[in-house]
């Protein structure tokens, strides 16, 4: 989408002089890469500087356009002393957490990029005013959700749902989701699990910094180049106003910050668009700009209130008369969305390792605790919840969000869903596609070398043992196939010579369903030798075109040439006539 300065500055001109003048200010003090603004309002070498993914990160989605004091902040040697100064320097720990925690990541993946933490920090100011002030839990996940508005091309960009309403709970347009404000198409290539809970959700801000360190990181970008800084910010943006803010946080965190408590941070409070980015375009309030008490309402002389003559009881009524009005119903879901389910893709044999979850959201976008949500296993297959089962009912946590166990690949290859519905409610469920792929081998080896040598109607002495790899690396798990083959050329299963025995106790010359175990190694059962004496061929294939041929000889043991003594013997005609006739008494 294009800069639309004309319907964001809705302000007046009062508050566009004032921001021009506060940008010329600190071009000039101290943010020596802010960008002249030129009259058209688009920044200089935009049109020729495309962003990694769509037409940017945020879909050019409302921000915060407050900037920093002056005079940059010195980092405070102890607590801060107060002041617009001090405050503004302070940054929630858990949030300043995640910044620092994507930049070592990103140092250690992309050194040539030179990510400073403190741009995370500047785009988290503009984006969310660091997720509300650090509005997040222990794990980093934002209380609630920050949804920006729909992107509906009335006054924004027009972009159509891309994520089925999984991320921004919206199935006919996008919306801008989390602390750092990706549109779902860019979080669906970028997002990133950066606290290794399993999940990638753009809500977290663990998840969200390290996914945007990556995105302002892509093309090769070395952010040490100012060039290069310039074209990373506008790919998150496309606005010469968005550039000169961000670059003036950036300057501005880079002479110093601090750490201030979670839900502490200084809420901005100027945006494009002059709405604040809560759920959906609710304001949410801020208890630390809150009246300390509300306003009573005023006695009406019709009704019976304290001091007044109508007799009745004491006990004011609610405004309006009636009865008290009971506390308010708990939230009901209307959206289930996916809570950051990557690719589900498991080998056979293997656990899945995404876990499938989702989360219930309110008609407001509030996450809603406690409700049933059931998750099934839909499709041909034998994959399995861990136990056993092909469904499982979870309950959602304080934050909406329910976890499915952990997902057995079993030993069938093949595509199938999960589904997750809220249990006795009509609420659209989220389908998940999974997929589990063989183990597969392209090569074999004996681990032996004696001959394979039987006599006719006996058993081999060896039994066969192989190794299966896959580029050279131990495949286990990988199923396979071994035949007795007429011939090199020709292989269909034997008729005669070498068999196995089946489990009925019957030849077998086919056996299926084998598979390597650990190592690779797949041991073959003995082997038996019919009366036909003969050189034959067993074959064994592997998943994945792993071929073996064994060579095997039936044949009859060669005959001794020295004849026994006994034999001779026997054999000799003449000896038993003579010592017959030697004996006659007649002789």
């Amino acid at each position: 989408m294009a800069p639309v300065f004309g319907r964001r500055l809705r302000r007046g001109t009062v508050t566009a002089a004032v921001a021009a003048a506060a940008v010329a200010a600190l071009a000039a003090s101290q943010a020596p890469g802010v960008t002249d603004v030129p009259r058209d309002g688009q920044a200089v070498g935009a049109s020729d500087t495309p962003p990694p993914s769509g037409d940017s990160a945020t879909g050019d989605s409302p921000y915060f356009t407050d900037l920093p004091p002056l005079q940059s902040p010195v980092p405070p040697t102890g607590a801060p002393n107060g002041g617009d100064k001090e405050d503004e320097a302070g940054l929630p720990a858990t949030v300043l957490d995640a910044y620092k925690k994507a930049e070592s990541s990103l140092n250690a993946d992309q050194p040539g990029c030179n990510l400073p933490w403190q741009l995370l920090a500047a785009i988290g100011k503009v984006e969310s005013g660091q997720a509300r002030g650090g509005r997040v839990d222990a794990n980093g996940t934002t209380i609630k959700p920050i949804l920006g508005p729909v992107l509906n091309g009335n006054g924004f960009a027009k972009i159509t749902d891309t994520d089925q309403g999984a991320y921004d709970g919206d199935s006919t347009h996008d919306r801008a989701v989390g602390p750092m404000q990706f549109i779902p198409s860019t979080w669906a290539t970028w997002g990133q699990d950066g606290n290794g809970d399993g999940d990638k959700d753009p809500n977290n801000i663990y998840d969200a910094a390290l996914a945007a360190g990556r995105y302002l990181c892509a093309n090769g970008r070395d952010l040490s180049v100012e060039a290069d800084l310039h074209k990373a910010i506008l790919s998150y943006n496309r606005s010469t106003e968005y550039l000169n803010t961000v670059l003036s946080w950036l300057e501005y965190y880079r002479k110093g910050t601090h750490e201030v408590p979670d839900g502490k941070g200084v809420l901005p409070d100027d945006r494009s668009d002059t709405r604040y980015p809560g759920v959906g375009t609710t304001p949410t309030p801020d208890p630390s700009h809150s009246p300390s008490k509300k306003p009573k309402p005023k006695p009406d002389p019709g009704k019976n209130e304290p001091g007044n003559n109508g007799g009745g009881s004491s006990k004011p009524k609610p405004p309006g008369g009636g009865t008290e009005k009971p506390d308010p119903k708990p939230s009901e879901v209307d959206v289930l969305a996916n809570a950051g389910t990557g690719d589900l893709i498991a080998k056979t044999g293997d656990a899945f390792t995404e876990r499938v979850s989702v989360r219930a959201l309110s008609e407001a976008g509030d996450f809603v605790p406690k409700v049933k949500v059931e998750f099934t296993v839909v499709g041909d297959t034998d994959a399995r919840f861990d136990g056993g089962a092909r469904s499982a009912t979870v309950t959602t946590n304080s934050h909406g969000k329910a976890t499915a166990p952990v997902l057995e690949a079993g030993q069938k290859p093949g595509g199938f869903r999960v589904i997750a519905t809220v249990v006795g409610r009509s609420v659209t469920g989220v389908r998940f596609d999974a997929k589990t792929v063989s183990r597969v081998a392209d090569a074999l080896a004996r681990t032996g070398d004696k001959p394979l040598v039987c006599e006719p109607g006996k058993e081999f002495a060896e039994q066969v043992e192989v190794k299966a790899t896959q580029k050279g690396k131990v495949a286990d798990g990988v199923a396979a196939t071994a035949t007795m083959i007429k011939s090199a050329t020709d292989a269909t299963a034997n008729d005669k010579g070498p068999y196995f025995k089946g489990a009925d106790g019957k030849p077998a010359r086919t056996l299926t369903g084998l598979r390597t175990g650990p190592n690779g190694l797949l041991k073959l059962p003995k082997m038996h030798a019919d009366d036909a004496a003969g050189t034959y061929l067993l074959r064994i294939v592997t998943e994945g075109g792993g071929t073996l041929t064994v060579e095997l000889k039936v044949t009859a043991p060669e005959p001794d040439a020295t004849p026994s003594p006994t034999a001779s013997s026997s054999a000799s005609p003449s000896a038993s006539p003579s010592t017959s006739a030697s004996a006659s008494p007649g002789a």
